[in-house]
């Protein structure tokens, strides 16, 4: 009997243990995951990348650099078109790379008269961090390098104007309420809730039914690091603005999905009068490929193929001459060449919520 009572004892003990455990290991787990998942995102060895970098055009538009820290660490950005004057963009880059992912579109901006701040958010290209933390950084680097540009002699004064994509298109939204400079903002790919973005993720990843159960935990992981910033969704920022704001999502967007945590999915949840929604359509209407011209994405695409069938003739490896050969074999200026209907379409409606410049001949009366 008193074996028979012990054995129940321990079978009590050891099913209290586990339940006690498992809690525990889940989101030691999921934290584990989450780190990796949000690892850094640093730019390419330029050698074997057709990336652009400004090493490569910097006798178009000169550029000075800033830092300013956020959180704990020191990020790094430039200030684009030093001596422009039409009004001050503040670029927000998307996850995994730093903001020269964008440089042609940076550059075109530049080009057209506005002076553009760019940054490398937390955990990318030049930027501190061991890693990019979690979907609601962005939002907290931005806040950071807004401050930065009520500081800097360079930044302060002008009026103000977003743009962001994807992790940046969430921020350009998210931080509209706190910074009363910003006249215009424009958001694209952009998702409205980081807890609702990463529950996707997950569930694309693990299946609805594991990431069911897994998503307390991502949400304890996310409040731990961000507090009631993981919270701040686009949608609610953007109600308790009154900022013109464009929202520009392409309709065959899986990585931001248009139908269930863009931006543009909850139109019927905002009441900011004066939002703007336009859905890019297309063969390129995905979650970035939009920001080139149709030429260029069909010449991505041919040489992509070429560049498979040069490995597959090879065994599947190329030797780092045969690298080189190829990217020097590829036009650079047509295989980055941006969308000019695209960047125009940012350009003229971030233009439209400037304020009238006084007319000349008042200024002389």
């Amino acid at each position: 009997m008193k074996k028979k009572k012990h054995r129940a004892g321990c079978a009590v003990f050891c099913i209290f243990a586990v339940l006690l455990l498992l809690p525990v290991l889940l989101f030691a787990g999921t934290a584990w995951a989450m780190r990796g998942q949000f690892g850094r995102g640093d730019y390419p060895d330029t050698r074997f990348s057709l990336m652009t970098r400004y090493s490569d055009t910097e006798n178009a538009v000169p550029r000075e650099m800033v830092s300013f820290r956020s959180g704990d660490n020191m990020l790094v950005g430039y200030i684009y078109g030093a001596e422009n004057e039409k009004g001050l963009v503040v670029w927000s880059h998307g996850i995994g790379c730093g903001h020269e992912a964008y440089l042609n579109e940076i550059l075109w901006l530049a080009g057209q008269g506005w002076r553009v701040f760019a940054y490398d958010g937390t955990g990318c290209g030049e930027s501190e961090g061991s890693g990019s933390r979690g979907l609601a950084q962005s939002a907290l680097d931005l806040d950071a390098a807004l401050d930065l540009a009520e500081r800097d002699l360079r930044l302060a004064g002008m009026q103000t104007v977003l743009v962001g994509h994807s992790w940046g298109g969430y921020a350009a939204a998210a931080v509209l309420p706190d910074h009363p400079r910003i006249r215009a903002a424009v958001s694209i790919s952009g998702y409205s809730d980081p807890m609702e973005m990463t529950a996707a993720g997950a569930e694309k990843m693990l299946g609805k039914a594991l990431s069911t159960v897994i998503y307390p935990f991502e949400w304890f992981y996310n409040r731990m690091l961000f507090g009631e910033a993981v919270s701040r969704t686009a949608v609610e920022a953007i109600n308790h603005s009154t900022v013109p704001v464009l929202i520009m999502h392409g309709e065959h967007d899986t990585d931001v999905s248009y139908d269930r945590c863009g931006i543009i999915a909850k139109r019927d949840q905002i009441t900011n009068p004066d939002v703007v929604f336009e859905t890019l359509t297309g063969p390129y209407a995905d979650h970035n490929s939009f920001f080139l011209s149709d030429e260029a994405n069909a010449y991505r695409a041919e040489r992509l193929a070429e560049y498979d069938a040069l490995k597959a003739q090879n065994g599947g490896e190329l030797t780092d001459a045969q690298k080189d050969a190829f990217i020097a074999g590829t036009d650079p200026v047509l295989y980055h060449q941006c969308s000019d209907a695209l960047m125009t379409r940012i350009d003229s409606f971030l233009t439209e919520h400037l304020p009238d410049l006084p007319d000349e001949s008042d200024a002389l009366s």
